[in-house]
């Protein structure tokens, strides 16, 4: 079984501690929301799972296993959207897509891509360069990946920033989708969910240092 934990995780900044301790566990077909206020270190968390960082102290473990024993199979089971997106603005959705292929040493299947750009509503802005799409069509265009690398755990930094109101709810859709089909998800976002699906939350502040017992 496919399974997400955290152990004892500490973070710091400009030596300061964010969290100590923090642990959380989450299990196919769930989603996790991080919550808190801003600076309390929800992006650093996010970061540190999708091992973009180290953390101080603690593990993060991958079906029972520390991830650090097998870092690129863990790193390829999983999708990160930060909340910049990660495209480049010089090439087009399709374009960064075929490029995010070969860096992650996907093969290039020109009809996933397409469907992929289609099913977030890109159809007809495939090969506008994304530098000049708006705001929602760039985060489509970011949301795009997760239906080409074909992950079981995402992580998403602020997703539903820039969706508009239709956007929203076909967001939540596949979302739902995900999850039915046994993947797991860990993002932070502002926007408040009636889902249909198991929804957690972690406050990331009630693991600062010194917090009441």
């Amino acid at each position: 079984m496919k399974l997400l934990e955290a152990r004892q995780l500490e973070a710091s900044r400009d030596d300061r501690v964010l969290f100590t301790g923090l642990d959380f566990r989450l299990e196919p077909g769930h989603m996790l929301q991080i919550t808190g206020r801003n600076g309390v270190g929800k992006t650093t968390l996010l970061n540190m799972v999708a091992g973009l960082s180290r953390p101080a102290s603690g593990q993060v473990l991958w079906q029972g296993q520390p991830v650090e024993q097998d870092y690129a199979a863990y790193l390829g089971s999983l999708s990160f959207i930060g909340h910049l997106g990660g495209l480049k603005p010089g090439l087009s959705p399709l374009e960064n897509l075929r490029f995010l292929c070969r860096l992650r040493g996907l093969p290039v299947v020109e009809a996933v891509l397409w469907a992929a750009l289609k099913k977030v509503g890109l159809y007809g802005y495939e090969e506008v360069l994304v530098g000049r799409l708006s705001a929602g069509q760039k985060r489509r265009a970011a949301l795009a990946r997760l239906f080409v690398e074909g992950t079981p755990l995402w992580i998403l930094d602020e997703p539903f920033t820039a969706i508009d109101r239709g956007g929203v709810g076909e967001l939540e859709g596949w979302l739902g989708e995900h999850l039915a089909g046994g993947g797991m998800i860990l993002l932070t976002t502002h926007h408040e969910f009636t889902p249909q699906f198991p929804l957690h939350s972690l406050d990331v502040a009630a693991y600062r240092p010194g917090r009441a017992a």
